[in-house]
């Protein structure tokens, strides 16, 4: 439950990113960006739309997504989401808590955007 509601805040938090924000817009100006975050299992799972237009969030991955990262199980990710760094990210990544799907050279490009958020 807990991995829900941060996922649903941070969807809030992009959205007050790009309202307020004019560097996070123009960022998204140049190309668009579908990501999601979901536990191995999927049980749980959200996305994120961003683009020059706007930001949306709904519950679900889809298919079409540019990266997704998945976690081992929710306690994992809740860790990474509240402390996320570059460290945490690898170590995770070697531990086999995170595995990374899709377009990896997105990952930069998330980074950059979520350093943002405040």
């Amino acid at each position: 439950m807990k991995l829900k509601i941060l996922l649903w805040v941070l969807g809030l938090l992009l959205k007050r990113a790009f309202k307020r924000d004019p560097e996070f817009r123009a960022q998204l100006e140049a190309r668009s960006l579908d990501w999601g975050v979901a536990t191995e299992n999927l049980s749980i799972a959200r996305h994120y739309r961003m683009s020059e237009a706007g930001i949306t969030s709904a519950p679900g991955l889809p298919v079409d997504t540019d990266l997704e990262l998945r976690f081992a199980d929710s306690d994992s990710a809740i860790a990474f989401l509240l402390k996320p760094s570059p460290r945490a990210f690898l170590q995770g990544l070697i531990d086999q808590r995170v595995r990374l799907v899709g377009d990896s050279a997105q990952l930069n490009r998330l980074q950059s955007l979520l350093k943002r958020i405040r």
